[in-house]
């Protein structure tokens, strides 16, 4: 983190000011510890609104009703999200349910239903329990403080909250980015991943809005991987409220090259935890790949090195395989000379010129054990820098979801 970006204390949804949210368990997931699953985010203020959304061709009606409300360009004052149920494969009915959900959130905040999103995650093929949502719905408490409890309210198989923020100066106003995500599981993003939320203080032109949230997502959610799996819900929101003050930043000049730097650093952070929070996970995998043509090359490079089954379980095994790495470059069938890779793991050299080379194993499978696994490639074909970010592959994710719904 830059001087110029600092990551702030006790960080939520809510720390950019003029934004409040709440959480509750309503019943649409089984019953536990501390569960939540219906959440309210609201902002005082009218946003500008900017999203991400899946590409799988399968989406859930939640998805389908605010995208088409994101379409409009209206402003935006409210998301309500809910776990336990994807709201998805589930007909008609889907999208009937969708919009009856924005309208009792709007009721029970004072807003106007066209100023909603939804987002929904959970099981597929379940219609949400309508019953158990109207009832808890008037029962979500907004408050400054209560991003922690909408960020436990998202999370599915998640073991923890996924929360991050930081500050910076723009305009000679503080400006805040602030945000959580959920997310551990069927996550091979291809626009966003999972559920991710965002949120902003500052004043921003919803064109450049739209145009830092869309790079931040390339060069963070869309670089991540748990099993190669796209979700029907992928969702990620970003609302601005201008409730800083600042001189609205419209994507020129230093304070707009700052502001989009720390909405991908609220980005980067929390795709990170989603990769290190995947299930069965024990080490986070992060793949650089350097000396790449173009910076597009160089990130599908990277994420098909964290994506790779075998790559995965070489980590887990502390097993310093590299031939998988060299395969992993080649799937992607892009053009690669193999006679001038380099391969580092945890900074160690074990391939020059696209051959092993001697190296300490013991130091290289001691690199593999580390909660942090760090593998780097250098094409030597141009100047580009890939990261992406995923994690190993154990015993613990078969048994995961071998019995998810049982």
């Amino acid at each position: 983190m830059t001087s110029q970006i600092n990551a702030v204390p006790n960080a939520s949804v809510t720390s950019a000011r003029g934004f409040r949210a709440g959480g509750i368990y309503a019943g649409l997931k089984t019953p536990g510890p501390n569960k939540l699953d219906l959440g309210l985010l609201v902002s005082d203020n009218p946003c500008a609104a900017a999203a991400t959304f899946s590409k799988n061709t399968i989406v859930s009606p939640s998805v389908v009703v605010s995208r088409e409300a994101i379409k409009t360009g209206r402003a935006v004052r409210g998301v309500v999200a809910n776990s336990g149920c994807a709201n998805a494969c589930v007909g008609q009915q889907g999208l009937t349910d969708a919009r009856e959900v924005v309208t009792l959130a709007a009721k029970a905040v004072g807003l106007q239903k066209d100023e909603v999103l939804i987002c929904s995650t959970g099981v597929i093929g379940k219609e949400l329990p309508m019953g158990v949502i109207r009832e808890g719905m008037p029962k979500v408490r907004l408050s400054p403080d209560g991003g922690h409890d909408f960020a436990r309210a998202i999370m599915t198989t998640d073991t923890r909250p996924k929360e991050y923020a930081v500050s910076i100066r723009a305009g000679g106003k503080t400006v805040t980015v602030g945000g959580c995500c959920k997310g551990a599981g069927m996550i091979h993003p291809n626009m966003a991943t999972m559920l991710a939320f965002m949120t902003t203080d500052a004043a921003v032109d919803q064109a450049f809005l739209r145009k830092a949230l869309s790079e931040a997502v390339d060069a963070s959610f869309n670089q991540i991987d748990v099993d190669t799996d796209s979700s029907t819900n992928d969702t990620c929101i970003l609302l601005a409220n201008g409730a800083a003050g600042n001189t609205p930043l419209k994507g020129t000049g230093r304070d707009s090259e700052l502001f989009a730097r720390a909405v991908q650093a609220v980005a980067v952070h929390l795709a990170k935890e989603i990769a290190r929070d995947g299930e069965g996970a024990k080490h986070l995998i992060e793949a650089t790949v350097e000396g790449a043509r173009s910076l597009q090359e160089a990130r599908r490079f990277a994420r098909s090195i964290v994506s790779s089954p075998l790559v995965k379980t070489a980590v887990y095994g502390r097993d310093p395989n590299w031939g998988r790495i060299m395969m992993a470059l080649g799937k992607t069938e892009l053009p690669v000379d193999e006679s001038k890779i380099q391969i580092f793991i945890g900074g160690i050299q074990i391939v020059e010129a696209g051959i092993a080379i001697q190296y300490f194993p013991q130091a290289v499978i001691a690199a593999l054990g580390q909660p942090e696994v760090r593998l780097r490639v250098n094409l030597n074909a141009g100047s580009a820098v890939g990261v992406a970010w995923g994690c190993d592959l154990t015993e613990g994710y078969v048994v995961e979801n071998s019995a998810y719904t049982t």
